[in-house]
C-alpha cells in the first residue's frame, strides 16, 4: 500500500517520499490532529548539532498525534475509532527498564519517521483508544503522558512526606505536571516558580506561585520538579537545591543542549535524590487518557492549546512551525494531507 511521507530534508525544507507499506498485522491510522513539540521545532529550525542533523535527516516530524483507524485486520480496533499513537517503539521487554529508557527502543520523529504521513502503520500495542476526548485535546496525549510518567517517577522514588511540592518553570510542561500532581496528590501543596507573571497567572489551581527572583528565603519544599530546560536549567536546578528539604527528590525534565553546572556540595549535604524523566510508555498513555476523560482535566489542557488553521499543503506545514515560534501555548492543527 502506497503511503505519502512528508519528510524534513534540511532545516525548513520539506519533501514528499512515497513508500510501499506492508500492512500485514498492522493498524492503519489516518492522522487527524497533531501538536508541535520543542524537539520538532529544533529539528525544523536546524537548532541541533550538524552532526546529529546529518544522521537524523531526512525524517518526518511530529510525535504528538491522534487519528482515526482506517483498517485493522487484527480486529483490535474498529474503523473510524479515535485513537492516539505511541511514538516509542520498543524492540524487547525488560522488567527492570521502562520502554522509554531502553537503548534498543526507537522513537518516531527522532529515530524514525514521525506522524507527518498520509497514514501511519503500527502494531496494535502502539495504539490507545481515546473515545470521547475532543481531537484537538487528544493530540497532546503524548505530551500529557510525559507528565504522568514524571509524577510516577517521583512517587516511586520520593519518601512518604509530600506536603509541599515545587515546580520550577511556567510553560506548558510545568502546567501539565501541576495538573497531574493536583489529581494524584490532592492534599499536597503545589508551588509553581516561574519568570513571567502572565504565565504564572494560568496556574490558578495551585497553592502558591512565586517569581524566580522573589522566592522567600524561608520557603521549603519536600520534593521538586525542574521544568525549565535550556539556559533556564541552571537557575531552576540550583533554586531547587537551595530550597528543598533534606532527602528530597528532584525530578529533572527540562532539556538542555549544553552542560549545566550544579551545586553538588549541597546535593551531598542534603542527601538528595536526583531523578531524570523523559518521554513515556504505554501505561502512561493509558493513564493519561483516563485522566483526560474528566471535564476538569480537559478544560485545563484546553487552556494551554492554540489551534492553528488546517494543514492542507507543504506551505501550511511551514506556517504552523512559524506560528509555534510566536505562541507560548501548545500549537495544534488539523492534518489534511
Amino acid at each position: 500500500m502506497i503511503n505519502y511521507v512528508y519528510q524534513l530534508i534540511n532545516p525548513q525544507f520539506i519533501s514528499v517520499k512515497l513508500c510501499d507499506v506492508n500492512t500485514e498485522g498492522k493498524v492503519l491510522v489516518r492522522p487527524k490532529y497533531m501538536a508541535i513539540c520543542h524537539a520538532d521545532q529544533r529539528y525544523y529550525r536546524g537548532q541541533r548539532d550538524m552532526k546529529i542533523l546529518s544522521q537524523k535527516l531526512p525524517m518526518a516530524l511530529i510525535h504528538e498525534c491522534c487519528g482515526e483507524v482506517m483498517l485493522d485486520k487484527t480486529g483490535t480496533f474498529s474503523p473510524g475509532q479515535q485513537v492516539v499513537m505511541i511514538p516509542n517503539m520498543p524492540s524487547r521487554r525488560l522488567n527492570y527498564v521502562c520502554e522509554n529508557y531502553d537503548e534498543a527502543s526507537r522513537f518516531l520523529s527522532s529515530s524514525d519517521d514521525g506522524f507527518m504521513r498520509e497514514f501511519v502503520d503500527l502494531i496494535p500495542d502502539r495504539v490507545v483508544p481515546c473515545d470521547g476526548i475532543p481531537p484537538h485535546i487528544a493530540c497532546i496525549t503524548e505530551f500529557f503522558s510525559v507528565a504522568v510518567h514524571a509524577v510516577d517517577r517521583m512517587l516511586n522514588f520520593a519518601h512518604s512526606h509530600r506536603g509541599d511540592i515545587a515546580i520550577v518553570g511556567d510553560g506548558p510542561l510545568a502546567y501539565v505536571v501541576a495538573s497531574t500532581l493536583k489529581e494524584r496528590l490532592p492534599e499536597s501543596r503545589i508551588t509553581v516558580i516561574g519568570r513571567r507573571t502572565r504565565k504564572l497567572a494560568r496556574f490558578s489551581f495551585v497553592y502558591k506561585t512565586y517569581l524566580a527572583y522573589d522566592i522567600p528565603d524561608d520557603y521549603r519544599c519536600d520534593h521538586a520538579f525542574e521544568c525549565a530546560g535550556g539556559e533556564g536549567s541552571y537557575d531552576a536546578i540550583n533554586n531547587i537545591i537551595k530550597h528543598i528539604l533534606p532527602q528530597g527528590t528532584v525530578v529533572l525534565m527540562g532539556v538542555s543542549e549544553n552542560q549545566i553546572p550544579i551545586d553538588t556540595r549541597t546535593i551531598l549535604e542534603k542527601g538528595l535524590t536526583i531523578v531524570g524523566s523523559s518521554r513515556s510508555g504505554k501505561k502512561n498513555f493509558e493513564d493519561a487518557v483516563a485522566l483526560m476523560q474528566t471535564q476538569r482535566i480537559r478544560r485545563r489542557l484546553g487552556s494551554i492549546i492554540y489551534e492553528d488553521a488546517e494543514v492542507k499543503s507543504i506551505d501550511d506545514i511551514h506556517r504552523v512551525f512559524a506560528t509555534d515560534q510566536d505562541t507560548p501555548f501548545k500549537t495544534v492543527f488539523r492534518w489534511n494531507l
